[in-house]
């Protein structure tokens, strides 16, 4: 039988508690999801958004480094189980109405957080323009990738689901 690992979390019995109190009581979607924003320890950029189910944010607290759950793969997974490029914990804080989770990491000699080869999964910004339009182009921010995609993962297909 599967671990139970909402179990390992306090109930949420009050607002106040929630709110004000010292019990952790993450409240999960209703596809058992919590949001975490992960950011450098370092340089406190940020390298990623992903969600935790409950097993996720277990698992991250317990081995101080981070999982995720992927919902394209409807899988917890480990980050930097595959490439190398695991994000070693310093910091985990939880919002004022514990909603969502923020991750300070560090990610290591690589500095790489993305599997499409950047340090961050943010390496490109929008312009703002007064009138959006189909011909806006996205600013590349990061010009170069930290590791070959390629060479860490093969020829498997990308991930990220269109």
């Amino acid at each position: 039988m599967p671990e139970d690992y909402q179990e390992k979390f306090h109930k949420r019995l009050s607002v106040e508690e929630v709110e004000e109190g010292n019990t952790l009581s993450p409240k999960f979607d209703d596809n058992g999801l919590i949001p975490c924003v992960t950011t450098d320890s370092i340089t406190h950029e940020v390298l990623m958004v992903g969600y935790m189910n409950a097993e996720a944010l277990v698992k991250t607290i317990e081995t101080g480094e981070a999982f995720y759950f992927s919902r394209s793969r409807q899988e917890v997974w480990h980050k930097g189980q595959t490439s190398g490029l695991t994000q070693k914990v310093k910091e985990i804080r939880i919002d004022d109405d514990q909603d969502s989770i923020w991750l300070s990491v560090d990610v290591g000699g690589s500095g790489a957080s993305c599997h499409v080869g950047y340090k961050s999964c943010f390496y490109r910004s929008i312009p703002s323009e007064k009138q959006i339009n189909l011909d806006l182009e996205l600013k590349w921010e990061e010009q170069e990738k930290v590791f070959d995609p390629k060479k860490v993962y093969g020829d498997t297909p990308n991930p990220t689901k269109l």
